[in-house]
C-alpha cells in the first residue's frame, strides 16, 4: 500500500511526565529523545521529530518538552504545528504547564487538536470519569472545547486503536499549509555532517525549495545552494512548507548556525531591531504590561529580549488587546502575520501574543496623526493574502503600487502575487494604468472628489474659464497626471464632470462674462487674426488697442482657454487660424519638395525666423513633423 505524505505538523504538549514522548514512540516507533542527557534524565529537554503513518496518511510529528524551564523551546516547536496532542496523565489532570502550554497553542493561533489522557493503567474508573469531567470543565471555552478525551495507557495498550482512529479524523480535518508563499524555515539546529558538510534541520514555515535552489542565511546574510533534502529522514527532491525537513547547504559553517536563524528565499526578509505586532494579554491572573516594559519575543524558533513600547496609553491589562511597538536587542527575521508569545524575563511567565504586523528599521511614533489607524487597519487586512495585498496597493505611496515593490511588501512571490491581483481587478478593486502599475479604486475614487472640488473652487475664482485642464488640474490636487486622468475619465462618463475644449467643468457652468470683458477680449483677438503669422506680444496688443496690459494678459488668458489664441512657446502666442494655415502651408511644402530646410521655413509663411522656428518645433512635438538635425520630414504614422 503505498503512502500518501501531505505537509500537515502535530505537536504534543502538557506537563513534564504525562507521557508525551512514550505516547509518541508507540505510535511512530521513533524515541524522540534524541540527546544523551534526555534518556538519562527520563525527561525531554530539546525538540524531537518523527514520521508519523496514520491510516493511509504521513504527517510529521514534533515532541516538545513538558517541564517549566523548556517553556522557549516548546514555544520554538509548537510555532510549526497545524495541531496539537494535548497529553494530560489522568493520576494527575491538569497541571501548571498544561495551563500554560494551552496560552501558548491559542496565542500561536493553532485551532485543531485532540485530548490524550494517558496513564489510565495507574487510576480507577471512578477516577478516570472524575478527571475526565474535570478535563472537560477546564477545556470549556477553548479551541479544545469539542476536542474528543481519548484515554489510553501507553503501558498496556488499552485505548491506543481508538486514538489512532480519532487522530485520523483530526489529521482530515485540517487543511495542509499552502506552498506558494515565500520560502522560509526557522532554524531549529545545526550540525555537520560527514562526507556532506552542514545541515540545518527545522520545519518551513511557507513555500517550498528545491535541491540546487539557492536560499540565504538570517540575519548573516549568506547566500547558500540547496546541496541535498531530507523530509522526515528520507531523501527528497523537495521541501513544502510543514514539513520536518533538513537542508544540506555546504557553503555555510555550522558552528555559525543557531536556533533563531532563519533560511529563506534571497530578496525578500531582512533582519530588523524594530518590530510592530498586535498583542493580546492573557486574561487569567496575567499581569499587565506598562509601557517601556522589558519582555522576552518568542517567534519562529528565536527568542530574543525586547522593550514594548505601547502605541496608545501607559498599561496595557489583563485581557486587553493593543498595537505594540517591540525594539528588540539584536536583529530578528519576522513575517508578516507570524505569531508570537511575549514572555516577562524574570519570574519568567506568559503574558500574551499575537501576530506580527510588520518589521521597521526605526520607531514609529505614536503620536503622528494617522499611524495607530494605519496599523489597525494593516492588522484587519492581514485576515487573507488578497486583503492584505488590496491594503498595500491602496497604501501605496503617491497612489501608485508597482509590482516589483508590491512583491517585497506583501513578502509573495511574483506569480502568486499576479493571480492575486488579477483576481482582485476583476472584481473591479484595482485599475491598471499599466501592465505592472496598480491603484486601488477608493484611490481614483478619492482623487475624483478632490479633482470636483478643485474644479468647484475654479469656477468660483475664474467664472468666464470653460473649466480646468488635466495639468493643472494634477497640480492642483497633487496628484500624478496619468492616475487623475483617470478619475476624471471616471467623473466623466458618470455625469459628474463634462469636457469642453480640452478642459473640464461641473455640469452645470456656465461661461459668465460681462459686455466689457468681452468687448476687450475680441478686440485683441482681432489683433491676433489680423497678424497671423507676427503675432503681438500682450504688451504690443494693450498698446495697440489702448487697454492695460493686466486686462489684455487677462483676456489673453481667457483665449487661450477657449482656444481662440495658442500658447506655443512661454510668451508666444499665435491665433489658432494661424496654427491651422501654418500647419497646411508646412504640410504643403514637404509633399511637393520631400523635405523642409528650416530656415526656409520663414519665406513659406513670409515671417521671420523668431515666429517661424518656434512654430516649426510646436509641430514637432504635436507629431506634424520629425526633425533630423536642419531638416524636417513629415513624421510617419
Amino acid at each position: 500500500m503505498s503512502i500518501a505524505q501531505i505537509n500537515i505538523t502535530l505537536g504534543t504538549a502538557g506537563h513534564i511526565d504525562h507521557g508525551k514522548t512514550l505516547l509518541i514512540r508507540c505510535l511512530t516507533g521513533c524515541d524522540t529523545d534524541r540527546l544523551k542527557e534526555e534518556k538519562e534524565r527520563g525527561m525531554s529537554i530539546d525538540l524531537g521529530f518523527a514520521p508519523c503513518q496514520i491510516a493511509d496518511t504521513e504527517v510529521g510529528i514534533v515532541d516538545v518538552p513538558g517541564h517549566e524551564n523548556f517553556i522557549r523551546t516548546m514555544v520554538a516547536g509548537a510555532s510549526g504545528m497545524d495541531g496539537v496532542i494535548l497529553v494530560v496523565a489522568a493520576d494527575d489532570g491538569v497541571m501548571p504547564q498544561t495551563r500554560e502550554h494551552m496560552d501558548i497553542l491559542t496565542l500561536l493561533g493553532v485551532r485543531h487538536g485532540i485530548v490524550a489522557l494517558t496513564k489510565i493503567d495507574r487510576v480507577e474508573a471512578e477516577l478516570l470519569e472524575i478527571v475526565k469531567a474535570d478535563l472537560r470543565e477546564y477545556l470549556a471555552g477553548t479551541f479544545l472545547a469539542e476536542a474528543p478525551i481519548m484515554p489510553l495507557s501507553s503501558v498496556t495498550g488499552e485505548g491506543l486503536g481508538a486514538f489512532a482512529t480519532a487522530l485520523g479524523d483530526l489529521v482530515r480535518s485540517i487543511e495542509p499549509k499552502r506552498v506558494d508563499g515565500l520560502f522560509r524555515l526557522p532554524v531549529d539546529r545545526s550540525f555537520s555532517a560527514k562526507g556532506y558538510g552542514t545541515v540545518v534541520s527545522g520545519i518551513p514555515v511557507s513555500g517550498s525549495a528545491r535541491v540546487g535552489d539557492e536560499i540565504v542565511l538570517l540575519p548573516q546574510d549568506l547566500k547558500g545552494r540547496i546541496r541535498a533534502i531530507q523530509v522526515y529522514g528520507r531523501d527528497s527532491d523537495q521541501v513544502i512548507a510543514g514539513q520536518c525537513a533538513a537542508l544540506n547547504v555546504r557553503e555555510w559553517d555550522s558552528k555559525a548556525i543557531a536556533r533563531g536563524h532563519v533560511v529563506a528565499a534571497p530578496g525578500y526578509f531582512s533582519p530588523n531591531e524594530w518590530v510592530v505586532c498586535k498583542l493580546r494579554l492573557l486574561r487569567q491572573d496575567a499581569p499587565s504590561l506598562r509601557n517601556g516594559a522589558l519582555v522576552r519575543l518568542h517567534t519562529g524558533t528565536s527568542e530574543v529580549i525586547a522593550k514594548a513600547y505601547l502605541m496608545e496609553g501607559e498599561r496595557l491589562s489583563s485581557g486587553q488587546e493593543g498595537i505594540v511597538q517591540l525594539n528588540c536587542e539584536e536583529p530578528v527575521l519576522v513575517g508578516r502575520g507570524d505569531h508570537f508569545i511575549l514572555r516577562t524575563p524574570s519570574p519568567p511567565r506568559t503574558i500574551g501574543g499575537g501576530v506580527i504586523l510588520e518589521a521597521t528599521d526605526r520607531r514609529l511614533r505614536r503620536n503622528r496623526p494617522g499611524v495607530r489607524e494605519d496599523l489597525e487597519e494593516r492588522a484587519a487586512a492581514l485576515a487573507t493574502e488578497s486583503s492584505f495585498v488590496e491594503y498595500c496597493v491602496r497604501t501605496a505611496e503617491g497612489y501608485v503600487a508597482k509590482e516589483s515593490e508590491l512583491c517585497l511588501r506583501a513578502q509573495l512571490p511574483a506569480d502568486h502575487l499576479r493571480k492575486i491581483l488579477d483576481e482582485l481587478s476583476r472584481e473591479g478593486r484595482l485599475v491598471s494604468p499599466k501592465p505592472d502599475v496598480h491603484v486601488h479604486i477608493g484611490a481614483v475614487d478619492a482623487l475624483g472628489g478632490r479633482a470636483v472640488e478643485a474644479i468647484r473652487r475654479f469656477h468660483e475664482s475664474s467664472p468666464a474659464s470653460p473649466g480646468m485642464g488635466l495639468d493643472d488640474l494634477a497640480s492642483s490636487c497633487e496628484a500624478p497626471r496619468d492616475i487623475l486622468a483617470m478619475s476624471v475619465e471616471r467623473l466623466v462618463t458618470d455625469g459628474r464632470l463634462v469636457e469642453h475644449h480640452h478642459r473640464y467643468a461641473l455640469p452645470d457652468h456656465r461661461e459668465s462674462l460681462g459686455a466689457e470683458d468681452l468687448d476687450l477680449a475680441e478686440r485683441v483677438e482681432t489683433q491676433f487674426r489680423r497678424s497671423l503669422f507676427q503675432p503681438p506680444s500682450a504688451e504690443e496688443a494693450a498698446q495697440r488697442i489702448g487697454a492695460d496690459r493686466p486686462k489684455v494678459e487677462a483676456a489673453v488668458k481667457m483665449l487661450i482657454e477657449h482656444e481662440r489664441l495658442v500658447r506655443i512657446d512661454g510668451d508666444l502666442v499665435f491665433h489658432c487660424e494661424a496654427i491651422g494655415r501654418a500647419r497646411e502651408l508646412l504640410v504643403e511644402h514637404i509633399r511637393k519638395e520631400g523635405k523642409l530646410e528650416s530656415v526656409k521655413f520663414k519665406y513659406v509663411l513670409d515671417t521671420t525666423r523668431k515666429f517661424a522656428i518656434p512654430l516649426l518645433d510646436h509641430f514637432d512635438r504635436i507629431g506634424v513633423t520629425q526633425r533630423v538635425g536642419y531638416t524636417r520630414h513629415l513624421k510617419r504614422g
